[in-house]
């Protein structure tokens, strides 16, 4: 192999990852947006937030957080809280954690949370916050 060969491979592959970043970040700007347009909504008409709560991974217990809001994936893995962050409320979780408590890290939201999980475990972003507040975009 040149070492032409090894740099052309080595550009394509860094022009790759760029384009597939941009449309990630693309994806994620688009459901910010979204989350952005249904929190003033949801807060005004509810329903009320409520504390959320993280799960274990494999079923081990749950932990508190002092978060509050919406839980948007009926496992409730998945979460908008009142100011406006999207969460993943799903962690491995120590004794201590499930007795403490955790502070979750925000994540960028996805337009179809759990995707390219099991047949039905996926639902689109639009669809889930249907489900907090049906109608949410003729009330807003």
């Amino acid at each position: 192999m040149s070492d032409d060969w090894v740099a052309q491979r080595t550009e394509a592959a860094r022009v790759q990852a760029e384009r597939l970043q941009a449309r990630q970040d693309a994806v994620h700007v688009q459901a910010e947006t979204l989350l952005a347009q249904f929190l003033p909504v949801v807060t005004a008409h509810g329903p009320a937030p409520e504390r959320l709560r993280v799960r274990g991974y494999g079923g081990r217990g749950e932990a508190r957080t002092p978060l509050r809001g919406w839980y948007l994936r009926q496992d409730r893995t998945a979460a908008l809280a009142d100011d406006g962050r999207f969460y993943t409320l799903i962690a491995p979780l120590s004794t201590i954690d499930r007795l403490r408590g955790v502070t979750p890290a925000p994540a960028r939201p996805p337009m179809v949370l759990g995707e390219g999980g099991k047949d039905g475990e996926s639902v689109e972003l639009s669809i889930a916050l249907e489900r907090v507040l049906p109608g949410w975009r003729s009330l807003g």
